[in-house]
């Protein structure tokens, strides 16, 4: 029998070509009067956010913008981003962008309701007070920030990614538009790509699975299979980047409410000491976190290799397990993603990621308990490739 479960998903969810268009509908439901727009100064420069507030335009609908988001937001991003909501007499934010944007909206969503700083929210359900009212418009099929209940957070002085899992945080309308996706560079649709893999992996064998997250994962593994490499040769594919769209939405229903593991432990590290995308991230240390982790939940591997398209008939529960980890291997080459060796990482500072990465709020959910030492032999075998 499966145990009592609290699900959370945004009340309403916007998803497939065009979807962008209806956000004045929603915006007018709401009863909003001025909203503040979330972004990066990359999505202003291609046009993307344009597509978005001449929606808001049409409709005569109020805004202003803050586009100062880094790639890793931080506690400095939050901060001004919240000055101008208050400065400007925002009752509203609608964030544009991956998980950036989104992750800096939802912090500045519960700084403006509950006050405090973004440290006071670290961990898990912190706040007392709802969000300010959020309408997140992805436009990368990575991260889905737009429908969790998690951000993300660098604090520049602990030089740490603050993890913070808060139901109060969740969009109010999540909005998923492969329109907006299209010709993505090709580096980014990787590194997005496999961030949700990572997502759907790590939520599929995580203690905290269930039925309803078994089931999402694994279909979220089969769209990735069938599609990343392909919206990855060709940035106009839009049936590729609507299934890439529809497998970063329900691999992110899932593991906000299953849980992640210790790629996104060891990833949190990557991201804030060397500011390397978290997507790429991700990417270098799954296959090695997976090898560690397989022994385990070896039937659940079976069920990725089947579900990345291997052919196991025939093959031994070890041997289709094997099969998985050399999917994700030869997936990484295929989309160009760099060794741990060919990024700033140095080794020297092993110890202190993994002793940072142990106390990461994902390592919980991690299915193969893990100590300290096993975190440092991970990072260095990523390292020797």
């Amino acid at each position: 029998m499966e145990p009592f479960r609290r699900i959370y998903f945004p009340a309403i969810n916007l998803i497939g070509p065009g979807a962008v268009k209806e956000i004045a509908i929603e915006i007018k439901k709401l009863e909003l009067k001025k909203l503040l727009v979330v972004t990066d100064k990359m999505l202003q420069s291609i046009g993307v956010v344009k597509k978005v507030t001449d929606v808001l335009d049409a409709d005569n609908i109020s805004y202003v913008v803050f586009d100062d988001v880094k790639p890793n937001p931080t506690t400095q991003n939050v901060y001004s981003g919240l000055d101008m909501y208050k400065s400007s007499g925002c009752d509203g934010i609608l964030s544009i962008g991956g998980g950036s944007p989104q992750d800096a909206a939802k912090a500045i969503g519960i700084l403006q309701t509950n006050g405090g700083k973004v440290p006071d929210y670290e961990g898990i359900g912190k706040s007392q007070k709802k969000s300010v009212p959020i309408l997140a418009v992805n436009t990368t099929a990575g991260t889905a920030s737009e429908v969790t209940i998690n951000y993300v957070i660098t604090d520049e002085e602990r030089k740490i990614k603050m993890v913070i899992v808060d139901p109060n945080s969740l969009a109010s309308v999540a909005v998923n538009d492969p329109e907006l996706m299209i010709d993505k560079p090709a580096g980014l649709t990787a590194a997005t790509g496999m961030d949700a893999l990572t997502h759907a992996i790590e939520s599929y064998i995580t203690k905290g699975a269930f039925r309803l997250s078994d089931t999402l994962s694994l279909e979220a593994i089969r769209l990735i299979g069938e599609s990343l490499e392909d919206a990855v040769k060709d940035g106009k594919n839009l049936e590729a980047r609507s299934k890439m769209a529809w497998a970063s939405y329900i691999a992110g229903l899932s593991f906000s409410n299953a849980g992640l593991g210790i790629v996104h432990s060891m990833a949190h590290q990557l991201g804030s000491e060397y500011d390397l995308p978290h997507g790429v991230a991700n990417a270098l240390l799954l296959p090695y976190v997976e090898e560690f982790n397989s022994v385990v939940c070896e039937d659940k591997f079976k069920n990725i290799a089947q579900a990345l398209g291997r052919n196991i008939d025939g093959l031994t529960v070890t041997e289709a397990k094997n099969e998985a980890i050399e999917a994700l291997k030869e997936m990484a080459v295929k989309l160009n993603i760099p060794l741990l060796k060919d990024t700033s990482f140095n080794p020297a500072d092993v110890e202190r990621l993994s002793v940072q990465a142990f106390a990461d709020v994902c390592t919980g959910g991690n299915p193969r308990d893990v100590t300290v030492a096993d975190i440092q032999a991970i990072y260095l075998k990523a390292f020797r490739g």
